[in-house]
């Protein structure tokens, strides 16, 4: 997953730095010129855009299978899952409590004893 990952962020990357470039051409252009690259621009985002779209929509469903594997584990295995639960609550609350333990002192004794 990472290396496509990196890939997609790599490309990403490249287009987007590619339709900056016709934007800057486009910008110091006039007439037809500056409508070209302009134009191309727009396709290197719209194309960019399309990646994206798919990339969430690949995740979006790994994260929906994945949420459909937990889910049949726990009807397949309810004891284990209810098992797991609570080790997993306990270990959250412990880690907790010992991050906020403070040092206690007494107070001093009144003055006059």
């Amino acid at each position: 997953m990472d290396n496509s990952k990196d890939k997609l962020f790599s490309d990403m990357k490249i287009v987007l730095s590619d339709a900056e470039d016709l934007l800057k051409a486009a910008a110091s252009s006039s007439g037809e010129r500056a409508v070209e690259l302009r134009e191309k621009a727009l396709v290197s985002l719209r194309r960019a855009k399309e990646v994206m779209q798919d990339a969430q929509s690949a995740v979006l469903e790994k994260g929906k299978a994945a949420a459909r594997a937990t889910d049949d584990y726990v009807h397949d295995h309810p004891w284990k899952a209810v098992g797991i639960a609570p080790a997993g609550g306990g270990a959250a609350r412990g880690e907790r409590a010992s991050s906020t333990r403070r040092e206690w002192s007494w107070p001093a004794t009144p003055t006059g004893r």
